[in-house]
């Protein structure tokens, strides 16, 4: 065994050997002496740095550095530098070593990585930054532009972070499972590191909506061998017509990620038995590179001969393969008792790319460009230059993540990738700056095109420009790409800025009239609410008389009618009871809103989040928008819990699916009004196809009040379905 600091126990000083001696085992890639000894040295100083810090549950450390480089070295499969970086990692930023210290001992690159991944401190801030976690994440982002391991480490420490998540306090647990639900799973995503975006974004759903996790999954276990025998029958005749005609495969049946069963839910409005694609078979080809699309496309012809396909969900990433090097043929074929089931087609190459991402691409990727580089290329361009707030910086970063892609084509035949979606402005500004900024049509296919055209895949576009033509800030309305947007935002606030003195004077002097300090927190937060950019715009809005005192107003004022009445259903604590924050929080305690998003109502798990001179924000933890604030605005979450005393009525949106016959509306009045005693404060019913769908707003003064509703409403022999509605 090593010597090691006398501030570990003995069984620690094993414990960690154990564990170093695990990282060695697992690391994949070249291991010369010499690379060994420069991830132990890395190792020794790591233990040495870190040896009196301990982590929440007490434990040592080190154990976190050695769990980052193992997730890397394992996982990830990269090699000696990466590893070095994920022990070293946190030596920086939480000891007496600076990257001066790193980088004389273990070079440049080094200390560069893990500079990238090292937290911004408070010097580091200027006066008008906006969020932290949205700054740090800027600056990952700008290392990342011209080093791509620094994400690497980056994602590795946020796995074992969200692995070990349960030692944290609540407030910790819905910062840390927002931020990587919000960002760090998307980006996992876009690298292609599929494994590590699914344990994410499970993990994040575990402590944003840990009844919804344990409920799918008891659902899964509940149905799983009637799936998996299903599964079993559909895939016997394909194997022996594969197998008939000597090509080589083998056949996976894959249960689809929890994360990923709830998206659908949501999105398709559907119960996990409704789902068709919970379970996927997989059918992974052994040929050699040459002959992959021949082969991918023979077995699918194979499947149509047994099973009927469904032509319009077929997906060719084949012949177009995802800028994160994804390559496969999604099909959907219906069994022989009528259900649909999901089919993936792909080579060995190919599923190691689709399992390992960004490495496995790397290692095996040909000399051409690649959509890879295009993506990388376009973050570089959104870095360089960039001039937005942190938060834009998020949002725009964000846009493309989770986006499909369409390739559409120069006159000179250069292909460019963009975002399904995407307009004739946004080819423009992919182009340059001041294509976009002049640019007012193009040609596409030889025809002429407006500018907010939207463009499809294959199409040849030639962009048209003017001298006369100025950036407009309407143009917003329909580009999508985040490098467009960047790009129309700095032509604009060229102009804007021209107007920043007058308009800050003007609302200095509403802020005054009002008796509102002029901090910039109220000025951030006018920003946040009116949905602008930056205080740039806002100034503007104030000069042009776009934005007046009345408007102000009305947004520093309850919007919410019920709040003050309602105040003694919530308590509230402060997570982080700093002296401000103690000196404000009689202030802010006045009033909150109950948002209009996600309607919480008494019983559902609720976060609060507060912004000075606001009323505090009431959502429920997995609602969309408190997932954005609190991965932007982790400080400003607040302790909030229902208090069920007295009697008040919250409203609640429900969606009733039912049978399109005579009497239907009057058994729902009955339900709701003569059986509960429930108010109603709005009902539409709309007629499709012989079924009627209802949307139903009443109030209600608990979740108990509200499941007691829904139970009855099915119980009404024409209901199918009734559904809670959880955003406008």
């Amino acid at each position: 065994m090593r010597n090691y600091p006398d501030t570990y126990s003995e069984a620690e000083k094993i414990e960690i050997d154990n564990r170093f001696n695990h990282l060695l085992d697992v690391w994949q890639t070249r291991k010369a002496e010499a690379d060994i000894e420069e991830v132990t040295k890395a190792f020794e100083l790591a233990v040495f740095a870190h040896r009196e810090q301990r982590r929440k549950t007490g434990e040592p450390y080190i154990y976190h550095p050695l769990a980052v480089a193992t997730i890397l070295a394992e996982d990830l499969g990269v090699g000696r530098t990466s590893i070095i970086c994920g022990l070293l990692h946190d030596v920086v930023e939480d000891t007496e070593y600076g990257l001066d210290y790193i980088s004389e001992h273990f070079g440049e690159k080094v200390a560069h990585i893990v500079d990238g991944v090292t937290k911004l401190n408070d010097a580091d801030f200027t006066s008008d930054a906006d969020s932290i976690q949205a700054e740090n994440f800027r600056k990952i982002v700008s290392s990342m532009s011209g080093e791509m391991r620094v994400i690497l480490v980056k994602l590795a420490d946020r796995l074992h972070n969200m692995r070990t998540l349960d030692a944290m306090p609540h407030h910790k647990q819905l910062k840390i499972a927002s931020e990587t639900s919000f960002v760090y799973a998307p980006l996992a995503y876009r690298l292609g590191l599929y494994t590590v975006k699914t344990e994410l974004e499970d993990l994040s759903l575990k402590y944003i909506n840990p009844l919804i996790l344990s409920s799918i999954k008891k659902q899964l276990e509940l149905m799983r061998e009637v799936k998996m025998n299903e599964m079993r029958d559909f895939v016997k005749p394909v194997e022996e017509s594969l197998k008939a005609r000597n090509i080589k495969a083998r056949v996976r049946i894959i249960e689809r990620h929890v994360c990923g069963i709830w998206e659908r839910m949501k999105k398709y409005q559907q119960s996990v038995q409704e789902i068709y694609d919970n379970y996927v078979v997989r059918i992974i080809l052994d040929c050699p590179v040459e002959d992959e699309k021949i082969e991918c496309w023979k077995t699918y012809a194979i499947l149509t001969s047994i099973y009927r396909p469904n032509n319009t969900r077929l997906r060719d990433w084949v012949s177009f393969p995802k800028s994160n090097g994804y390559e496969s043929i999604h099909a959907i074929m219906m069994n022989t008792d009528g259900q649909w089931i999901e089919v993936q087609i792909r080579t060995e190459r190919m599923e190691k790319i689709a399992e390992h991402g960004y490495i496995a691409y790397w290692k095996g990727k040909q000399s051409e460009e690649s959509g890879f580089d295009i993506w990388l290329d376009r973050i570089r361009k959104l870095v360089e230059g960039d001039s937005s707030s942190a938060v834009e910086f998020l949002n725009n970063f964000k846009m493309d993540l989770f986006n499909d892609e369409i390739f559409v084509f120069t006159p000179q035949g250069k292909m460019i990738t963009l975002p399904k979606g995407s307009t004739v402005l946004d080819f423009a500004y992919t182009i340059h700056s001041d294509i976009g900024n002049h640019c007012i049509g193009a040609n596409v296919n030889g025809q002429l095109a407006k500018i907010d055209r939207v463009l499809n895949m294959g199409e040849q576009v030639e962009v048209i420009t003017s001298d006369f033509q100025i950036p407009k800030e309407k143009w917003f309305d329909f580009i999508m790409t985040s490098v467009a947007k960047s790009r129309l935002r700095n032509g604009i606030k060229d102009y804007r800025k021209t107007f920043r003195d007058k308009g800050k004077e003007m609302l200095h002097k509403i802020f005054d009239d009002m008796h509102i300090d002029f901090t910039k927190a109220n000025r951030n937060a006018l920003v946040e609410q009116r949905r602008l950019q930056n205080r740039t715009d806002l100034y503007y809005l104030v000069a042009i008389g776009k934005l007046t005192k009345h408007d102000i107003e009305h947004i520093f004022k309850p919007v919410n009618s019920v709040s003050g009445t309602v105040l003694k259903y919530l308590t509230f604590g402060l997570v982080k009871p700093s002296k401000e924050k103690i000196d404000k929080a009689a202030e802010e305690r006045r009033n909150f809103t109950v948002s209009d998003c996600c309607h919480p109502i008494p019983g559902d798990d609720v976060v609060a989040i507060t912004f000075p001179n606001q009323p505090i924000q009431i959502h429920r933890p997995d609602c969309p928008e408190a997932i954005k604030l609190m991965s932007r605005y982790g400080d400003h979450i607040v302790k909030a819990k229902w208090q069920f005393e007295g009697d008040f009525d919250f409203m609640a949106k429900l969606k009733i699916i039912s049978v399109d016959k005579m009497g239907l509306g009057t058994k729902l009045l009955h339900t709701i009004t003569d059986e509960l005693k429930l108010n109603i404060q709005s009902i539409s019913m709309k007629t499709e196809g012989g079924m009627v769908e209802t949307m139903l707003s009443v109030y209600v003064n608990n979740l108990d009040t509200l499941d007691t509703l829904i139970k009855n409403i099915n119980k009404i022999d024409l209901v199918k379905k009734v559904i809670r509605v959880e955003e406008n």
